[in-house]
């Protein structure tokens, strides 16, 4: 089990704004399995950030999906979502660019879920910013360049949601996406669930763990 604190969300907004108080820019990485919630907890600490007066941006690692004719292309479109279909050590980048490049505009990708593509050059980290939410599944991973984010990161936290509602959103989101209930049932079943293995096994490396319903 993790050594750090477990956290609600209002004591999340608390802890992160006493640290981003305290610093210039700070960097917080929310990390757990597909489906845990981990955006809507972004969202939610940057708006409880920017309430106290933190200028916030919300940087996700899904930004950094590959593109859909590249999985076609090397076989990898089935299994969407896992490690190798990710530019981590594009995603690496960026957040060191983040971390070192404080007198201009970084830009950051986004990633269009009705697409189910990535777009280049849409999220603004100002030279001013204060806050910085990154969200992905893989940033506790041990494997290179993945385990360079706890060097770039002031903490990463993990967010934690009952299984059972997290395959729930799975099914639900791949329905969204035009697939049938089996089909759908059958990836969050499958491949989803062993990248949430995957993502589980780094539980313990978290500063904090979140825990929402």
């Amino acid at each position: 089990m993790t050594s750090g604190p477990t956290l609600d969300a209002a004591a999340a907004v608390d802890l992160l704004a006493d640290i981003a108080t305290a610093n210039d820019r700070v960097i917080i990485g929310l990390t757990g399995p597909p489906a845990t919630g981990k955006s809507t907890v972004a969202e939610q600490l940057a708006r409880g950030c920017i309430e106290r007066g933190l200028r916030t941006v919300v940087v996700p690692m899904d930004g950094f999906h590959l593109a859909q004719a590249v999985l076609d292309e090397r076989g990898w479109a089935p299994v969407k979502g896992a490690p190798q279909t990710f530019d981590a050590l594009g995603y690496v980048e960026l957040l060191a660019r983040i971390r070192r490049e404080r007198n201009r505009t970084v830009w950051a990708p986004a990633f269009d879920r009705s697409l189910e593509e990535p777009i280049a050059g849409a999220i603004a980290v100002a030279p001013d910013t204060q806050v910085v939410l990154t969200e992905g599944n893989y940033l506790l991973l041990p494997d290179s360049p993945w385990c360079e984010l706890r060097g770039l990161l002031d903490a990463i936290w993990y967010v934690e949601t009952p299984d059972e509602l997290r395959r729930e959103r799975l099914i639900e989101r791949h329905r969204s996406y035009g697939r049938s209930t089996s089909e759908a049932t059958e990836r969050a079943l499958g491949s989803d669930e062993r990248n949430a293995e995957l993502v589980r096994s780094t539980r313990e490396r978290a500063g904090a763990i979140l825990l929402m319903p």
